[in-house]
């Protein structure tokens, strides 16, 4: 066994990674509910929502510029704090973040898989996670190649949706203006919608096996925020443009509706492009959560089995398959809702450890190859504090 991943991935595919990533399936059903909150004015809260996510976004950026590990946020804390434990108790939670992920993914997946093909969810679930798996042990060329083949349907079919919001009559609400810019209202749908924006930091996971690390990183990084937050604010944009907010706030299948208003047909086909991106989901939370395994392994002797690279593949074979099962077993034992929280709490957590972290190497040490002011981490701190109180707010009640 190697213990070296290889570098094969530039920075295209790395950007891909992150939009598939970010926009996984949670866009095909989250414009409903940002919608039923600031109802016409839904896109300034995506739009919001993104200035939000940035500052953590650009915290992350610097770091991976500064410790490119496979570690990822296990090294930042660790090098933060200055404790070990810590560090590797951050890794930890971002595998266990990674694996509920992507069984509340792949749960969900496998109701689309069953609607558009008649398949038993419980047949769809572990077919489809197994075959997942196995590409993901094959290679990070081939996860990643396969993930962007993903992204790009993803897209056309949010593609599609746009065109179809386009041309379709404006509806009463938005000629009306309908729905008053309540400050308030804006706010707490960005908080909201700030959670379809959780997937950036999966990029620096693949710090190992990118070509040029401490530049592509960060770059991916924030190439990956920027386009997402266009095509988010854009689709829902076409969303309340097309849709009456009462329909589009009551519906599971928002862009369905978009279709069927634009142009008069069903929009069936949405079902089986949410299944791909689902699969783009469960891929990529396979391959990063991993990578992160692989890196606590030189960390810790516990998991100093998972810090071995097979030798024809260049991947860490061990971590990847260990993975894929916990993902499917995973999925059959929780509901969504249940893993969707978790996974929440858990990244919010990790993303106050890491600003924190941040703003105290950056009192002493040189400055990277990309760098940010020391109020880029306070914000993102503050801003994370913030969102992971509005969250144990909301499970409490």
């Amino acid at each position: 066994m190697a213990e070296q991943l290889r570098r094969r991935i530039g920075l295209g595919l790395l950007t891909a990674y992150g939009v598939g990533v970010m926009i996984g399936a949670g866009i095909y059903v989250l414009i409903g509910a940002v919608a039923a909150k600031a109802g016409i004015w839904a896109p300034m809260s995506f739009l919001l929502a993104g200035i939000v996510a940035a500052p953590t976004a650009l915290s992350y950026a610097e770091f991976s510029s500064r410790i490119p590990d496979a570690a990822g946020e296990a090294a930042y804390v660790e090098s933060g704090s200055g404790r070990r434990w810590l560090g590797v108790l951050v890794g930890l939670a971002i595998v266990i973040a990674g694996t509920i992920s992507a069984a509340a993914v792949l749960r969900g997946g496998a109701g689309y898989l069953s609607v558009a093909t008649g398949l038993d969810p419980m047949v769809g679930m572990i077919g489809l996670g197994a075959a997942l798996t196995l590409v993901a042990a094959v290679g990070v060329l081939e996860s990643l190649s396969l993930a962007a083949l993903f992204t790009a349907i993803e897209v056309l079919g949010l593609a599609l949706v746009l065109w179809a919001g386009w041309q379709a009559p404006v509806s009463v609400d938005f000629a009306s203006m309908s729905t008053p810019a309540i400050p308030s209202a804006i706010a707490a749908a960005a908080v909201l919608a700030f959670f379809a924006f959780i997937g950036f930091e999966d990029i620096v996971n693949m710090a190992e096996e990118v070509k040029d690390p401490e530049r592509t990183l960060p770059r991916a990084i924030l190439f990956a925020l920027v386009i997402t937050t266009i095509i988010y604010a854009l689709v829902c944009y076409a969303a309340v443009r097309t849709v009456p907010i009462g329909a589009l706030a009551s519906s599971e299948q928002p862009l369905a509706l978009v279709w069927e208003y634009g142009t008069g047909k069903t929009a069936s086909f949405l079902s089986l492009i949410a299944v791909f991106a689902a699969a783009n989901g469960i891929l990529a939370q396979i391959v990063m959560a991993a990578r992160v395994l692989f890196g606590l392994g030189k960390r810790s002797a516990g998991l100093a089995v998972f810090h071995h690279a097979h030798p024809r593949f260049g991947t860490p074979m061990l971590a990847t398959i260990g993975l894929g099962a916990a993902v499917i077993v995973t999925a059959i034992a929780l509901p969504v809702s249940v893993l969707a929280g978790m996974t929440s709490s858990v990244l919010l957590s990790v993303f106050v450890l890491v600003n924190l972290s941040l703003l105290l190497v950056k009192r002493s040490g040189a400055a990277p190859a990309f760098s940010v002011p020391a109020f880029v981490p306070a914000t993102g701190l503050v801003l994370s504090l913030a969102a992971l109180a509005i969250a144990a707010m909301e499970a409490l009640s």
